[in-house]
């Protein structure tokens, strides 16, 4: 880890242990400073504000999940895109526990500092958003655009969820498998809804051809999943 990155955490470390002990309001930057061993200047290399040596680097973050987005596969489904990235932003909470519950319990004693965080992760949803309105920029109409909000909103649900159970609880457990399930739970109830189509499974024994019907605006990865879905399920009577 480098000297700046040590710094970044001391100072921020400082911040949140000093603000539980005296209070968010009480706690000023020349204190964190001496108490992360650094310089006043220093602190400011690192934060503009006392607030932002408190919350996640969500700037920094969400960049990640703007490149995660950008760079994804057309094939995937969009859903899961925006739950993997999704991820990143537990991954920034869960890379270190010990900080996360005590920030956690800081902002629910301070209102502000809640307010900005609900600001914060509202970027994500707004992100999702953009990202699946791109995916269907060109075979989509505007009724897909309640969709792509809700979608986005239930994903975002979901991980809060996850996380403040998993902050209530210490950070203890496996957070991504909780997220994992959260997000699956998701995607049983909205996926077709979103993808603006219902799943068809014409019959068909399990050694005879396979014929999926679709329409001319079902995404290729949609199809896949299809194809997927009956060669799995030999035995269910609906492939018969």
């Amino acid at each position: 880890m480098s000297a700046r990155r040590d710094a970044r955490r001391e100072l921020m470390s400082a911040a949140i242990g000093l603000s539980l002990e005296a209070g968010f309001d009480a706690t000023t930057v020349d204190e964190i400073a001496k108490a992360a061993g650094v310089a006043r200047r220093t602190f400011f290399r690192h934060f503009r504000t006392k607030e932002d040596a408190i919350l996640p680097d969500h700037d920094a973050c969400l960049e990640r999940v703007t490149e995660f987005l950008e760079s994804a596969s057309p094939l995937r489904s969009p859903l899961l895109v925006i739950a993997d990235a999704a991820g990143i932003v537990l991954d920034m909470y869960a890379e270190d526990p010990e900080t996360a519950v005590k920030r956690y319990e800081l902002t629910r004693r301070v209102p502000a500092l809640r307010e900005w965080e609900v600001a914060a992760i509202s970027r994500y949803q707004r992100a999702f958003v953009g990202y699946l309105d791109g995916r269907r920029a060109e075979d989509g109409g505007p009724e897909f655009r309640l969709r792509h909000e809700v979608a986005s909103a239930a994903v975002v649900a979901a991980h809060n969820h996850v996380l403040r159970d998993w902050l209530r609880s210490g950070g203890r457990g496996d957070v991504r498998a909780r997220l994992a399930a959260a997000i699956s739970e998701v995607t049983k109830a909205l996926g077709p809804w979103v993808d603006g189509l219902e799943a068809v499974h014409p019959g068909a024994a399990a050694d005879e051809v396979m014929v999926v019907l679709t329409t001319r605006r079902t995404p290729l990865w949609k199809i896949a999943e299809e194809i997927e879905a009956v060669a799995r399920r030999p035995d269910d009577p609906a492939t018969r």
